[in-house]
């Protein structure tokens, strides 16, 4: 869709040309397909460490439709929408603009989400997803925990067929359930 000067563009738009230009930098190689090593060189965490190599992996195997190790423009921008969505989710609870999420900060964006979890449970999130060892969670790693809470999530509720958040499970389904998700 073309835009004139007299329409307004919508919400997070960004123009072709701009994202080409974003790709032809980030594909070094040119090959044509970006690698995670290529995205996790071009993405910032805002904290001066690389971005966690994780939640590349993660990122680039949710927009890889021909499993070919990477994405191609047209994936790309299905890439750069997704993380420019999760940036404007972190700068709305990290309220002190720290460029982190420390425990409270976490609990309101998991509680809007829909989670209601103990006090408890957000110390566990924050000591399994602050690589840093700050007590506080990067972007990087707030993407990261946000997706696995929530494939976690899903496969709980596969389970918990009566939606009480009660299962019963075997001890080889608890496993097959958590090897589904790491």
């Amino acid at each position: 869709m073309a835009y004139n000067q007299y329409q307004q563009r919508p919400p997070n738009y960004v123009d072709q040309s701009v994202l080409i230009n974003v790709f032809r930098r980030v594909d070094t190689d040119n090959s044509g397909v970006i690698s995670d090593a290529e995205l996790q060189q071009a993405l910032s965490n805002g904290t001066w460490t690389p971005f966690n190599p994780v939640t590349v992996r993660a990122i680039i195997s949710m927009f890889d439709r021909e499993c070919k190790g990477g994405v191609n423009f047209t994936e790309f921008t299905g890439v750069w929408k997704y993380i420019t969505d999760w940036q404007n989710i972190f700068r709305a609870y990290d309220r002190d603009n720290s460029g982190l999420i420390d425990k409270n900060e976490l609990k309101q964006a998991l509680s809007s989400f829909g989670y209601r979890l103990t006090d408890q449970f957000y110390e566990i999130l924050i000591r399994k997803f602050d690589r840093q060892r700050k007590g506080q969670i990067a972007f990087d790693d707030f993407i990261q925990c946000c997706t696995v809470l929530q494939k976690l999530t899903d496969v709980f509720r596969r389970f918990d067929t009566d939606q009480d958040g009660w299962i019963h499970v075997s001890y080889e389904q608890y496993l097959s359930m958590v090897f589904n998700v790491v």
